[in-house]
């Protein structure tokens, strides 16, 4: 109803087209608003976790504790608990790398001034996705063999033989194409969508304040106190896509060091 009130009023709200940004350069089509965020929040992540750890002492500064608990929370929580206490060590700094990434990307998409999440451009979360792909089959393959992983792959153990020939190619495509894809879509599909949500919301919202007439002023007041909402919202779908990402690469990662 109120987008059917907005539409006679003249209101043309963003679409996906929003997401395709131009160049911000001549000459240069690959130089566009995400790829300087992708570069910029590399930037932040090393100079935060350098200034947080340049001066440690006992009693921690507010900036050494956050990045403590960060980097204690990735270890702990999801490095040692998921991939086990042998193994998990070796696997910490990709795991973490991928968390404050994914994070701070994702966190570009509340950030005033900057409103745009990278990881709601598919081809980002695809790459990550792909990394994930390479390691936790590389680690298969190095902690069992070749054979032994692809047999293991494809063979899933107490599932009777006459089951096999049905079972074992659904494994091999889950393993070979729908865990990288299902880490792709999952990202960038909350991404993107609560972006394109937030964008109709706030540019809905100004025009109801500016151009709209007194009932719908009203109305722009509650989709604003609405937004504030959702905004809080989105800031929760943000830090938990970026844990979630990071908690099935190193589930991934246990399942192939086990065999299981």
């Amino acid at each position: 109803m109120s987008a059917t009130i907005l539409a006679e009023e003249g209101y043309t709200p963003p679409g996906v087209h929003e997401l395709y940004l131009p160049s911000l350069f001549d000459g240069l089509p690959w130089v566009v608003k995400p790829f300087l965020l992708v570069c910029l929040s590399v930037i932040i992540i090393v100079a935060f976790f350098h200034l947080a750890t340049r001066r440690k002492a006992m009693v921690p500064s507010r900036l050494q504790f956050a990045g403590e608990v960060t980097y204690s929370f990735v270890r702990d929580s999801i490095g040692r608990d998921v991939i086990g206490s042998k193994d998990y060590q070796k696997f910490v700094p990709l795991l973490f790398a991928l968390f404050t990434f994914i994070l701070v990307n994702n966190l570009f998409g509340i950030t005033p001034l900057v409103s745009f999440p990278p990881m709601a451009k598919i081809g980002y979360p695809m790459v990550l996705a792909i990394i994930v792909l390479v390691v936790f089959n590389v680690v298969g393959i190095r902690k069992q063999g070749f054979v032994a992983y692809l047999r293991g792959m494809r063979c899933v153990p107490g599932v009777p033989k006459f089951v096999y020939p049905l079972l074992a190619p659904i494994e091999l495509i889950s393993t070979v194409l729908i865990r990288p894809l299902s880490l792709t879509l999952r990202l960038f599909a909350n991404m993107f969508a609560g972006h394109l949500l937030l964008l109709v919301l706030i540019t809905g919202t100004e025009y109801l304040l500016i151009e709209g007439a007194p009932l719908l002023k009203a109305m722009g007041l509650l989709t604003g106190a609405i937004t504030v909402v959702l905004t809080f919202y989105e800031l929760f779908v943000e830090v938990f896509q970026a844990y979630i990402f990071t908690l099935l690469t190193a589930l991934y990662i246990a399942g192939a060091s086990d065999g299981h």
